[in-house]
């Protein structure tokens, strides 16, 4: 199965970024809007915007710090009419170089067992040197989307049906079963 392309991208390259640290605010085209909006499931993406700070640290980390901000049209699970949602979610991770990912990661499970205080995610790794800030912005906004978006007034009313029980698939084999009536009759071949 071939895995789609990213829909959004804004590749930085960390070899590239000043000591002093690197700030970078984008937008998402309306291609790139349109893709996510397929790939998402959602009926559109009407905007979606990031924000991000860069700060290199040792070891050839870089910290990433920001917040992506989307609206998004969907359907209301209840009324099946079009809502829009808004998303405002912070960003705060570490990327490191592939070979150091192993071992930040136990650091991070021997926090996660001390339970002395909060735990940090794990670090992502800095792909062929590069930190995809487009693809990091659209994993953030997946993951934000609510799966069963309703409106704020919306309430899920079951039909009100009287059911004939007698209606039932099974009722003519409970009146055989109590003998309440004749089988049907059996017609053999002639």
């Amino acid at each position: 199965m071939m895995k789609p392309a990213d829909p959004w991208r804004v590749p930085i390259v960390v070899a590239q970024i000043p000591d002093t640290g690197l700030h970078r605010a984008f937008e998402a085209g309306a291609a790139s809007r349109a893709a996510m909006a397929e790939i998402a499931g959602v009926r559109e993406v009407i905007s979606a915007s990031a924000s991000f700070d860069l700060q290199l640290k040792s070891g050839g980390r870089v910290h990433v710090a920001g917040e992506v901000h989307a609206r998004i049209g969907q359907t209301c699970v209840v009324t099946l009419e079009p809502i829009e949602n808004e998303i405002d979610e912070l960003v705060d991770l570490t990327f490191a170089p592939p070979e150091q990912i192993r071992s930040l990661a136990a650091l991070v499970d021997e926090a996660a067992q001390s339970e002395d205080e909060e735990v940090p995610d794990p670090p992502e790794p800095i792909a062929d040197g590069v930190i995809d800030l487009g693809r990091l912005a659209t994993d953030v906004l997946f993951l934000a989307i609510d799966p069963y978006p309703r409106k704020p007034d919306a309430v899920f009313e079951p039909p009100r049906e009287i059911v004939d029980p007698a209606d039932h698939p099974f009722a003519a084999l409970k009146t055989l079963q109590t003998g309440g009536g004749s089988p049907p009759d059996k017609k053999g071949p002639n």
